[in-house]
């Protein structure tokens, strides 16, 4: 992808901007740059976007943050890109829990801010929503079902399909259980961009601008 990138713009060699902008595409999708969208929109993703990055880099569990856009590319309308230090073979609790705070983070920065909410953040729910039933439903991390596990997974190479295996019951316990966890880290997520409203400003702010921002900056 790199080299087809370098090619486009007549160039000899590869260059890291190269090999940057092909992980990206690869990743998050091609930028569609010359798709036209309202100031508004412009400025909810931005918010958007500056509520996820915020939260991750609060979080100490967290990967930290690689680059931000708010430039359409694939599905997404933007996109917060993090990048772990070194490989991971397991996750911990913890490290869940975090990931479903910066998840949430995004739309808890639109409610903040604008005072409304959006349908951008209907796929950030439905990964939370997942990550929260898996934590209880497969990994055994939850005090009311301890280490047992309620749920198979089929054809885990090919997409898996999960199954519940447990009683209507439980099964209606298990969902108490994922709303509840759900809710406490969008509490954490609400508090976090609440005591940083003036940082969340301020990237916002940039990303509206600049429209895309590196980790270090």
């Amino acid at each position: 992808e790199a080299a087809l990138l370098a090619a486009r713009k007549g160039k000899h060699l590869i260059g890291m901007n190269d090999l940057e902008e092909a992980m990206i595409k690869v990743i998050v999708g091609p930028a569609k740059k010359s798709r036209v969208i309202s100031d508004a929109e412009k400025k909810l993703t931005a918010y958007h976007e500056a509520g996820h990055a915020i939260t991750t880099k609060l979080i100490q569990e967290n990967d930290p943050v690689h680059q931000i856009s708010i430039i359409p590319a694939g599905r997404a309308g933007g996109y917060t890109l993090s990048f772990p230090k070194e490989d991971k073979s397991y996750m911990s609790k913890s490290m869940m829990e975090a990931e479903i705070v910066t998840l949430l983070g995004g739309r808890v920065a639109e409610a903040i801010v604008l005072g409304d909410i959006s349908t951008g953040a209907s796929n950030d729910i439905e990964q939370a929503t997942k990550l929260a039933r898996a934590m209880i439903t497969r990994y055994g991390m939850s005090e009311e079902f301890d280490m047992v596990a309620l749920e198979t997974v089929t054809n885990q190479y090919l997409g898996g399909d999960a199954s519940l295996a447990c009683s209507a019951e439980t099964q209606t316990k298990v969902d108490e259980l994922v709303v509840q966890l759900v809710k406490k880290q969008h509490e954490k997520a609400r508090q976090m961009l609440l005591d940083n409203r003036d940082k969340l400003q301020e990237l916002a702010l940039y990303l509206y601008e600049k429209e895309t921002i590196t980790g270090d900056e």
